[in-house]
C-alpha cells in the first residue's frame, strides 16, 4: 500500500458516486446529460461545487447540473447570450446571465440541439477569455 489517496474523490467520481446515489429517473437523467456533454466537447472538465452540484466547464463553467425531487436542472452560466434556436431554455428565463433547462421525468430532449448549446458555450467562454486578453493587453501597451 503507497499511501496515496490522490484523486479518491476526483470530481468524475464524486458525479459517479451522486448518480449511483439517485438510483432513479434522476441519476439516469444526469448520466445521459453529462455524456452528451462530453460528447458534445471533448475537452470540458468536470468539476463538484457549492457542496455537491456537478459542473462542466471549458473555459469558464458551461453549465452545473442540480438535481431536486422532481427535475434535473442544468443551469448555463451564460446562458443568456447563447442562441437557442429549438427552445430548450425553459426556466430561469427572467435573468440577464443565466438560462436553465428543467428535465422532468419522462421529457425528452433534442440531443443534437443540447450539444449545440453546450458547443456554443463554450465557443462564448473561448471568445469572453480571448476578447478579455486582448483588451489587457491593449491597457498594457
Amino acid at each position: 500500500m503507497n499511501g496515496s489517496n490522490e484523486g479518491e474523490n476526483a470530481p468524475s467520481q464524486l458525479i459517479d458516486a451522486k448518480i449511483e446515489e439517485l438510483s432513479d429517473w434522476r441519476g439516469e437523467t444526469l448520466a445521459w446529460v453529462r455524456m452528451l456533454i462530453k460528447e458534445a466537447d471533448h475537452e470540458v472538465v468536470e468539476e463538484w461545487k457549492w457542496r455537491g452540484v456537478p459542473v462542466w466547464s471549458h473555459g469558464g463553467i458551461i453549465c452545473t447540473g442540480e438535481t431536486y425531487k422532481s427535475v434535473v436542472k442544468l443551469t448555463f452560466a451564460k446562458g443568456a447570450s447563447l442562441e437557442d434556436p429549438s427552445g430548450l431554455f425553459n426556466s430561469s428565463l427572467e435573468g440577464n446571465t443565466r438560462r436553465a433547462i428543467d428535465i422532468h421525468e419522462g421529457d425528452r430532449i433534442d440531443e443534437q440541439a443540447l450539444k449545440a448549446l453546450i458547443r456554443a458555450a463554450v465557443t462564448l467562454n473561448l471568445s469572453v477569455r480571448a476578447t478579455g486578453r486582448s483588451q489587457k493587453k491593449a491597457k498594457s501597451a
